[in-house]
């Protein structure tokens, strides 16, 4: 499934319409994670980005990742509209791979402060890099939800937020990243960030199913954004990242 993208100099994981399961920098390149010091509205954030990577003498191609702030959870029918006007923007630059879109995304509900719109966070582009010797990769955030479905009967253990219930969805999602990492050609040692976004108690999920999972020495913490995930009745989301370089930029 992984698939090349003709101009981005990365590889994607195909997902659904409004996003991709995730990317791996092409050989010779790498992926560097930019984060804003504070979210910006979705359509100025993209101009900001457009900027950014103008300055970076980068093409619009080589954006390959966004990860947003919403207000609160969407419905299912809120969750579509947003995202085809989201993706019309993708479009526009120009950025899908013979109609797919390759970019990865994480869009999750802050519990504390949520912004006033849909906003960005963060967002991922490629660039030359002639001594990366392990791949730099971005996995889209994903829930207790199965890839390629956007249903609320989908969802694992629906409305079970029971200890055993969060478990039975930590596990799925765990299971979610994993086969990720795998179709990117990345393994747990190689990822430098992995963030849990829940409104629900992390750490009795933190010893076995969430870092004994993880296995990786080097790898023994977790993020927890203390968020909702983008979907109504969806409790547990994660995302992973493997990087080199991590920037910090003002809006």
């Amino acid at each position: 499934m992984l698939t090349e993208h003709p101009n981005g100099n990365y590889h994607f994981l195909p997902g659904i319409a409004p996003y991709s399961c995730g990317v791996v920098a092409s050989s010779g390149f790498e992926i560097v994670h930019v984060t804003l010091s504070r979210p910006v509205p979705v359509r100025a954030g993209f101009s900001l980005a457009d900027r950014f990577l103008s300055e970076q003498e980068r093409p619009r191609a080589s954006l390959c990742a966004m990860a947003l702030r919403s207000p609160a959870p969407f419905t299912f029918a809120g969750f579509a509209e947003f995202n085809r006007s989201y993706a019309a923007i993708l479009q526009e630059w120009g950025v899908f791979a013979e109609g797919v879109n390759p970019v990865a995304r994480t869009n999750v509900a802050p519990v504390v402060r949520p912004p006033e719109t849909p906003s960005l966070h963060s967002f991922s582009f490629t660039r030359p890099c002639a001594t990366a010797t392990s791949p730099t990769f971005i996995v889209a955030g994903g829930g207790e939800l199965p890839d390629g479905f956007l249903q609320r009967d989908k969802i694992v253990a629906l409305g079970d937020t029971s200890p055993a219930g969060l478990e039975t969805k930590a596990r799925f999602v765990m299971d979610l990243m994993e086969a990720r990492l795998i179709g990117l050609g990345a393994k747990w040692s190689h990822v430098s960030t992995a963030n849990v976004y829940t409104a629900h108690p992390v750490l009795p999920l933190l010893p076995e199913i969430i870092l004994g999972r993880m296995g990786a020495v080097t790898l023994n913490s977790v993020n927890w954004c203390y968020s909702r995930p983008p979907i109504e009745e969806i409790e547990f989301e994660m995302d992973l990242r493997g990087v080199r370089t991590e920037l910090r930029i003002d809006p």
